[in-house]
Parts: C-alpha cells; structure tokens; sequence
C-alpha cells in the first residue's frame, strides 16, 4: 500500500463488483502527446505561423536557447518532435545547465518511445535544479508507465511537497491513490487538480470513478456530465456517464452514452462492452 492511510474495502453492485467494473474504464486520463505538458506555451503556439515567427526570432538571435527551447515546445505541441528535438538539442548545447529544456527534451523522447534517454534527461534536468517541479511530474509519468509505481508516487509528491501549482501531481498522484482503493485520499487530490485546472476534463472523470467506487454514484454522476460539458468528444467522459445509467438500471440512455462514446473511438473496449450489455 503507497502513501497515507490504509485501502477501503471496495462496494458491490448488483452481482458485479464495482473494482471489475472500474477495471473497465481507464483510470489515467492520458495524453496522446506531450501537448500539455510541455513549457507551459498555449495551444495557439503549435501552429505553422507562429513556428515560422518563433523561427524568424532565432534568425535574429542564434544564440539565444530559450528561442530555441520554446520553439521546440511550440514543435512538441505540433507532434513535429525530430523537429522538437533538434530545438531542444541546440539550446542544451548553447547552455549545458538549461535544465528546462532537458526536462522538454526528456518528453520528447518519451513520446517517441526511448524511454531510456527520457529517464536520464529529467535526471539531468533534476541534479541541475533539485527543485524543478515539472522535471518531478514528467519523470513520474515515466515511471508510472512503467509501473515503477512507488517511485513515480515518490517524485508526485516531492512536486506537490515544492508547492506545485502544477494540476498534473495531483491528478496523477490521486490516480495512484485510486488504483491502491483509497479513494478518500484520491478524491482529494482529484478535487486540488480540478481547482487548478477547473477547465480539464480529467480530474473531473478520475474523480467521478472513485466516487463511484464508494457508491456516491450523484456526485459521480456530475463530475462526468461536468466532463462532458467541458469536452464532448472525448469516449471516456461518456462511457463513464454510461456506467451510472447501467448502475441506475436505465438501459436505453445508458446504451445511448456507450454508442457515443464508440462513435467518438471505435477501439475504446469499455464503450463497446458496456453497448453489448446494454443494447436492447
């Protein structure tokens, strides 16, 4: 067991527990690139116009790595990541102690699968600057990927510990609180996230989870519908509000949210498992 306090004993519902039934819907909201955690640039920032104006900068100044730095973050945000590696390869070599650009680079490489040389960039990142946060969270994503899961709980709450403003230690940190069952404690950190970040629709579907698993399916109910109203389009957001019909026993709107959340991803198996349940 990781972290403070002991694990709950999870609730069942009907003749199926509610761990089976969690362990069918994804208890990370994960990202499918570095978009958001990137140096905090915004999303605008990927774009062709402004990659050409961050360029026509460095023309200026080839000198300057943190043009270089950014305008790799500006390319990691558009998936152009040999591109983004190279920026950020320029702007280490300009300043060797740059440790936010190691710890960008280190997020590249992961993305692109070398999960080694991720692993000792955000260690470099970390002996040049033992109090970079974002360093801490990137690597803790690295290690809970690899399942290395008290070692990534470890650099979550040394971030959190730095007094992080950043939402993703504790949204990651109550993901492992909540594949542990200790759901008071994941509630929590889910609740600091959605204060920080009040417009991501990731803590709100954590949340709703582990509200589920303590049988609060009303609460549940409104994080996955506030999920919902802030992004439409994502499966998860509906295949959870479906899971609540399904718990209601309301079959045909619960079939309704699994069709739309296999519309919106046709490999997400939680939505196309719970539609066979449900489907009349």
């Amino acid at each position: 067991m990781i972290g403070m306090g002991g694990g709950r004993k999870l609730p069942w519902c009907g003749n199926v527990p509610v761990l089976a039934m969690l362990a069918m819907l994804p208890l990370a909201a994960c990202q499918s690139g570095p978009a958001g955690e990137l140096t905090r640039i915004e999303a605008a920032q990927g774009s062709t116009e402004n990659i050409s104006s961050l360029t026509a900068v460095i023309q200026r100044n080839p000198r300057d790595p943190e043009s270089y730095n950014t305008r790799g973050s500006a390319y990691g945000r558009g998936g152009k990541y040999r591109e983004a590696l190279q920026d950020f390869d320029q702007a280490i070599q300009l300043n060797p102690s740059y440790y936010q650009a190691y710890s960008n680079r280190a997020l590249i490489h992961r993305f692109m699968g070398d999960q080694k040389a991720a692993l000792a960039d955000y260690n470099r990142a970390l002996q040049i600057n033992p109090n970079y946060d974002s360093a801490y969270i990137g690597r803790g994503n690295l290690y809970r990927k690899a399942g290395r899961t008290q070692d990534a709980f470890n650099d979550f709450q040394k971030a959190i510990q730095l007094d992080t403003t950043d939402p993703r230690a504790y949204h990651n940190r109550g993901l492992i609180y909540q594949s542990q069952g200790q759901h008071a404690f994941a509630i929590e950190d889910f609740s600091t996230a959605i204060s920080l970040s009040p417009d991501a629709p990731e803590p709100y579907n954590g949340r709703g989870l582990s509200y589920i698993a303590l049988n609060d399916d009303e609460n549940a109910f409104a994080d996955f519908n506030s999920a919902i109203k802030l992004n439409d389009r994502v499966a998860e957001s509906w295949a959870n509000q479906a899971l609540v019909y399904e718990r209601r026993g309301e079959k045909d709107k619960a079939s309704r949210s699994y069709a739309r959340a296999a519309q919106l991803d046709p490999n997400y198996k939680p939505a196309s498992e719970g539609l066979g349940r449900t489907r009349s």
